[in-house]
């Protein structure tokens, strides 16, 4: 049978080592495993965030500041006894979390590993995803995973089409939401004010597209309760990673304007979380993949 991990159900005969949609076979690929000190600050604190970076995605998105590793195959093919002695390594380094990054269609796989190493770690584990996710799937991670870092990018399914190359984006990411929290509730805290379980929905606003921005929050608050839940509302979006054909929109930054008026909807709507301050609109934040443990 054919690979139906993620929404798109190409399938991809991955295990005889033919790629599907996600650019990579079945074998697990990871592009780096390191500290990781620029997510929200309850979960990077002062020592980091534990992440792995998988290789390969499902979406194909214009825009992606990642896309050395997500449109290739770059990084190192590992077993699964690898992948965990990888992230108790990681662990033992005194990371307040471990952050899986991408890893939707390698699901079956990372949970087993899971399933191994979590009794050992006794910190919790992240999934940071696209959003674009199967409840099925997502279902494999309950009770392994503690915190789910989704995207929710698009309300319109034009946009999702044109930019990530899936037009059923916005349905299939509310549905992957509210799977996120019947598994994790409302988020809770530790004593020292880390995240130790909940979800945080993130959205990236996108120049000239703060109307999509702002029903992608009714889009979530009508999907679960924005008290249970924090939002990460971004303004880091640059040019430096949109394709050479992008519309001309994507060819800038982001105003103030733009980003204040979503910031506005937010609190109006009630949401709890993070906001971004314009300097953060850099490529240099964006992983160095040259190494990759």
């Amino acid at each position: 049978m054919g690979c139906t991990l993620c929404p798109r159900r190409c399938g991809a005969a991955r295990e005889q080592n033919r790629q599907g949609i996600c650019h990579t076979a079945d074998t697990l690929l990871v592009a780096r495993a390191a500290p990781h000190f620029f997510e929200e600050p309850p979960i990077s604190g002062t020592r980091g965030s534990g992440t792995v970076f998988f290789a390969g995605c499902s979406l194909s998105c214009i825009f992606c500041q990642n896309r050395e590793i997500s449109r290739t195959a770059k990084g190192r093919h590992v077993t699964e006894d690898e992948l965990a002695e990888l992230i108790l390594s990681l662990a033992d380094r005194g990371v307040h979390n471990i952050n899986l990054v991408t890893g939707t269609h390698f699901t079956d796989r990372i949970a087993r590993v899971l399933r191994t190493v979590k009794p050992h770690l006794g910190i919790p584990v992240v999934w940071n995803s696209s959003g674009y996710e199967s409840p099925e799937a997502l279902s494999l991670l309950q009770g392994l995973v503690d915190i789910y870092l989704p995207d929710f990018k698009y309300a319109d399914a034009a946009l999702g089409a044109r930019y990530s190359g899936v037009p059923d984006y916005p349905e299939v990411a509310a549905a992957a939401l509210a799977e996120m929290h019947r598994q994790t509730g409302r988020v809770e805290f530790d004593g020292d004010g880390m995240l130790k379980r909940g979800t945080v929905v993130r959205h990236l606003v996108l120049p000239a597209h703060r109307a999509d921005s702002m029903a992608v929050l009714r889009r979530i608050a009508d999907t679960v309760p924005v008290k249970d839940i924090l939002l990460s509302l971004m303004c880091q979006y640059t040019p430096d990673f949109a394709d050479a054909d992008a519309p001309k929109n994507l060819l800038r930054r982001l105003t103030s304007f733009e980003y204040d008026s979503v910031a506005g909807e937010a609190e109006r709507l009630g949401f709890e979380g993070f906001s971004q301050d314009k300097s953060a609109a850099r490529a240099a934040y964006t992983p160095d993949f040259s190494a990759l443990f």
